[in-house]
């Protein structure tokens, strides 16, 4: 291998790894979504009915138009919204902290939204019955709950909510919520009449159609997640209308009995509901599709109780519905007095989940100490270019070696002519006597493709990029640069291109032209190849990625710009101290010669054993 065809080697691996990405992230076509057959959802009969199977009724009650009921305020730091005393759903919920747009006076994020509205998404809580019992005995999606008129839910204002089935069953609900997200509801049963009573509590999420924000780009899980068991489970919505027909649950659908610890919702891009059932005891989770009436659910299931005459017993079900915040999720994940366990995992971290997870815990780290996220991108890659030194003073020693072969390089070449298996041979021969590896400039590229990929990752599915401002006209660090060619960077008088559009990839703005000159210059601290056709594809790679790079999140841009700054100081100064001094301004101007030099003039070759570039 001699330094020509390894130059290329290099230029056609950044240029692969490049591709896949943008394959991944703007080409690779979604499944299609199956046409699942139109039968109606079984509902399940009293006559045989268990605790296991009758969860299953309360979601078809709860699709189903019900009669306007009171409501109850929730007033928290975080969430604003109110619980229908109609099932005890909680079913209107938006985030305070969260707005649509950029734009100060859009309307902050709204989460959950009642039956009846478009995009109905909800939670709610029940018991089935067992035994002797019927679904009337029992409250469920559409029983209406009482509570004092003037209650609120706030944090350390909890409320509470009774029902009495009129034969000898009293139910009370007690719903508090903390300063984040988390709800806690707490179901009791007092049983004052002459039998026992056998029911099961649950709690559902259901979602009717798929979510009107649905990313559907590759490198994104959206759909329901659930960890079971200390197994992570993440079932997107095509294959959850993949699930194989349960008939006793009336709907395709997958259940799965836990042991030890487990939860399980829904996650979007930003925002996640998510049930949490008492972790050390046995529970079901279960996702499900029903057909018929569009509906995805996640569900906990918990053992039946048997009630005796005259005593009571309760269950605790935890319910997160918010913002994925890693240092929320983490707080709960860790917390010491009811920690749920891997509960970060909900964050889609992806495969390259040991780099994502220490990455953007170092990223959240700077972005506290220095209070603007991308400069805490600036200095995070700084922290990664230091950890991979090793390998870029390898490399740039190896390149710097390689720079002092190229006289006796030109001689063998002249020396063989047109025998390429004697040039082989010979080269590999003077790169063993010369103990230089002319593999050893690869290793830094390939490390940082995966570094690059997580990056992207971290930025692309993390909340704290969401809205991040930066300097200047770049205000949200998770979407690209818009500034635009197209108006001169604002300079004239009208708007620039639509994100996203053809012409927003054609006229690019200052992040990716920096990008450009960056990678430019970083070049040019090597001269410029001899093969004319290498020499082409070479000075076009800057601009080529420079167009490549232009759609992406400006975080990711930022990055890449200081970390060709960074590699270009670190090369320039490696190969110095091993007396060989980069000629950048001389290949600048070797490369703009060969552009302006009339066709069919060759250059001046090099005299072998010339020396090229040293003292």
């Amino acid at each position: 291998m001699d330094d020509q065809s390894n130059t290329k080697n290099l230029i056609l691996a950044v240029a692969l790894s490049f591709m896949v990405i943008l394959a991944w992230t703007l080409i690779v076509p979604q499944p299609e979504v199956p046409v699942m057959p139109t039968t109606p959802a079984t509902t399940a009969t009293t006559e045989a009915s268990t605790p296991a199977t009758t969860e299953t009724t309360a979601a078809t009650e709860a699709a189903e138009p019900v009669a306007e009921a009171p409501r109850l305020t929730i007033d928290t730091p975080e969430l604003e919204g109110s619980i229908s005393l109609r099932g005890g759903r909680i079913d209107d919920l938006a985030l305070k902290s969260y707005r649509e747009t950029l734009d100060p006076n859009s309307p902050i994020v709204r989460l959950l939204n009642p039956v009846g509205e478009a995009a109905a998404y909800y939670a709610l809580y029940g018991w089935a019955p067992g035994g002797a019992l019927e679904f009337t005995d029992v409250p469920g999606a559409n029983t209406l709950w009482t509570a004092p008129a003037d209650a609120k839910l706030a944090p350390g204002q909890p409320l509470t909510l009774t029902w009495d089935n009129g034969k000898g069953l009293a139910f009370t609900r007690t719903i508090s919520v903390d300063d984040k997200y988390m709800f806690t509801v707490t179901d009791a049963v007092q049983n004052n009449g002459t039998d026992a009573a056998t029911l099961a509590p649950y709690g559902v999420i259901a979602r009717h159609g798929l979510p009107s924000d649905l990313q559907n780009f590759f490198v994104l899980h959206e759909g329901i997640v659930g960890r079971t068991d200390g197994e992570l489970a993440e079932i997107g919505y095509d294959d959850l209308r993949e699930l194989p027909v349960i008939p006793a649950e009336g709907a395709l659908a997958q259940v799965t009995p836990g042991t030890t610890d487990g939860w399980i919702g829904f996650t979007d891009k930003n925002w996640m509901t998510t049930l949490v059932p008492p972790q050390g005891a046995p529970f079901t989770s279960v996702m499900k599709y029903t057909p018929a009436s569009d509906i995805y659910q996640a569900e906990i299931r918990q053992p039946a109780l048997t009630v005796a005459p005259g005593a009571k017993a309760e269950t605790t079900t935890r319910l997160f519905a918010g913002a994925k915040e890693w240092a929320t999720i983490r707080g709960y994940q860790n917390d010491s007095a009811a920690p749920i366990a891997g509960f970060i995992d909900s964050i889609d971290w992806g495969w390259f989940f040991f780099l994502t997870k220490p990455i953007f815990a170092v990223l959240h780290w700077l972005n506290q100490i220095i209070g603007n996220m991308g400069l805490a991108i600036i200095a995070l890659t700084f922290v990664l270019k230091l950890l991979v030194l090793p390998l870029a003073y390898k490399s740039y020693v190896s390149m710097a070696r390689m720079k002092e072969l190229q006289p006796e390089m030109e001689a063998l070449k002249e020396r063989t002519g047109d025998d390429r298996q004697r040039y082989q041979r010979e080269m590999m021969q003077l790169y063993k006597d010369k103990k230089v590896n002319p593999a050893a400039g690869c290793l830094p590229i390939l490390v940082q493709i995966p570094i690059f990929f997580s990056l992207y990752k971290v930025i692309f599915v993390t909340i704290e990029l969401r809205h991040a401002p930066f300097f200047g006209w770049i205000r949200d660090l998770s979407a690209p640069d818009s500034s635009s060619l197209f108006n001169l960077f604002g300079l004239l008088p009208w708007a620039p291109p639509e994100a996203g559009s053809i012409l927003a990839l054609i006229f690019i703005g200052v992040l990716p032209i920096l990008l450009g000159i960056t990678m430019w210059l970083q070049q040019k601290l090597n001269p410029t190849p001899t093969d004319a056709t290498q020499a082409a594809v070479f000075a076009w790679m800057p601009w080529i990625f420079m167009f490549m790079l232009g759609g992406f999140a400006s975080g990711l841009v930022v990055y890449w710009i200081t970390n060709n700054i960074i590699t270009f100081a670190q090369q320039y100064i490696i190969m110095r101290s091993h007396g060989h001094k980069p000629d950048v301004f001389g290949n600048i101007r070797k490369s703009l010669s060969r552009k302006t030099a009339p066709a069919g003039v060759p250059e001046p070759a090099n005299k072998p054993g010339a020396p090229k570039g040293k003292k």
